[in-house]
């Protein structure tokens, strides 16, 4: 059996977080920030999770502010044909962890999924609503890229209630879309803009994967954007089936791809990926987003950095602890703590209405203020806010108050 080579604690975390992207990332010094930057940040992470909360950003914005610094999301949302798109760019979304921008050149990779069965009260219902789901395809390939609210079928009723509360028309281009029957080829308000996939996806992209071939890929991206994981880790990156990817990981050893390791602390068994970076050190400040790659899966978050970690906004009001919408806060190779922001685009604000330490750090609050007090003013500048203003609430908001009164948003 091949003994396991033993790395550190700290250099899983630093491994980590230079296979993410997040290495160098110091507010005020990174410069690269067009295109051809935004899709390499893509690239390497394999897809954005996208979410529709924008208290302070939505979801999938964030990655790119704390690996690029501030840059111009109109240029993204070009990029993505986000809020414009009538055709097919070079992405697209599926669910390929959540629901997720992917490029359009990997839709072979999820073919497997697309015929995979839903869960069995999906299939019932698309079992029983046969007809207006093939209706609805229909209106789609004959009138073209539509938005869901724009369907004129008959059961697409504007019914009174909450997001809940939609009608079969819109159940069905649910159904369609995890199918693979409608292809997202852009947003408007955040609403999907769908076509059908026929009409729109390239030659190459209509290629089908084999499920095995398609899920040693997967893991293998998943590998190289962690650096350093666990069978877990590497399963929930595309959130495959453990037993796939156990089988998946056997094959990348053989071939060379991964390497078995035991980190510090762990207490199970991981694997590096070939070529992964190790530095000696890493200097970084960065607000993540809570869908960021490197703490959405929450087991990762407290085995790898002791963080544990809830974002707040699933959580009744009354039971809340840290905030509504509670970004964790990366400086060098160290969560040290979470701010929960709100943009207040009336009063020009960005506000941050908790800041919470972590207790294994509140010796350097002050210190740790100072270096994240330039990420809140380049975030205030980004989302075009005046100013950043703390309240009182949480075992740093004193710190990060001082801290910002010296720093201005510009």
């Amino acid at each position: 059996m091949q003994q396991r080579r033993r790395i550190s604690a700290a250099q899983a975390r630093r491994t980590a977080i230079a296979a993410g992207g997040l290495h160098g990332a110091l507010p005020g010094e990174r410069r690269r920030t067009g295109p051809a930057a935004m899709a390499r940040v893509v690239e390497r992470l394999g897809l954005l999770q996208l979410d529709s909360v924008n208290v302070f950003e939505r979801s999938h914005y964030l990655p790119l502010l704390a690996r690029l610094g501030p840059y111009d999301r109109g240029v993204l949302d070009r990029l993505l044909h986000h809020d414009r798109g009538r055709g097919l760019g070079r992405y697209t979304e599926y669910v390929a962890h959540e629901a997720a921008v992917i490029p359009v050149a990997d839709w072979p990779l999820w073919a497997w999924k697309r015929r995979a069965p839903m869960r069995p009260g999906d299939e019932a219902w698309a079992a029983a609503h046969a007809t207006l789901i093939d209706e609805v395809l229909a209106e789609f390939a004959e009138r073209g890229p539509l938005r869901p609210s724009e369907m004129e079928h008959e059961a697409h009723e504007r019914l009174p209630g909450g997001w809940w509360n939609k009608s079969d028309a819109y159940w069905a281009t649910a159904v369609l879309f995890r199918r693979g029957e409608l292809v997202t080829v852009g947003r408007t308000r955040f609403e999907r803009r769908y076509a059908a996939a026929e009409a729109v996806l390239p030659e190459a992209a209509r290629a089908e994967v084999p499920r095995e071939d398609a899920h040693r890929e997967l893991v293998l991206r998943a590998a190289r954007a962690q650096g350093v994981a666990t069978l877990d880790d590497l399963a929930d990156h595309h959130r495959l089936k453990v037993a796939a990817t156990k089988a998946a990981v056997a094959e990348l050893v053989d071939a060379g791809e991964l390497e078995p390791v035991e980190v510090e602390g762990w207490g199970r068994p991981a694997w590096l990926a070939a070529g992964a970076r190790m530095p000696r050190a890493v200097r970084t400040t960065a607000l993540l987003s809570p869908f960021d790659p490197i703490v959405w899966h929450r087991p990762r978050a407290s085995r790898m950095f002791g963080f544990d970690y809830r974002i707040g906004i699933y959580t009744p009001a009354e039971q809340r602890v840290h905030g509504y919408y509670v970004l964790p806060v990366l400086v060098d190779d160290a969560l040290v703590g979470r701010v929960d922001l709100k943009s207040d685009r009336r009063a020009g604000v960005l506000r941050v209405q908790v800041a919470t330490i972590e207790p294994e750090h509140a010796a350097r609050a002050d210190e740790l203020a100072e270096r994240l007090a330039p990420a809140l003013a380049e975030a205030a500048a980004w989302q075009g806010l005046g100013a950043v203003e703390v309240a009182g609430a949480g075992t740093w908001a004193r710190e990060v108050a001082a801290a910002v009164r010296g720093v201005g948003v510009s």
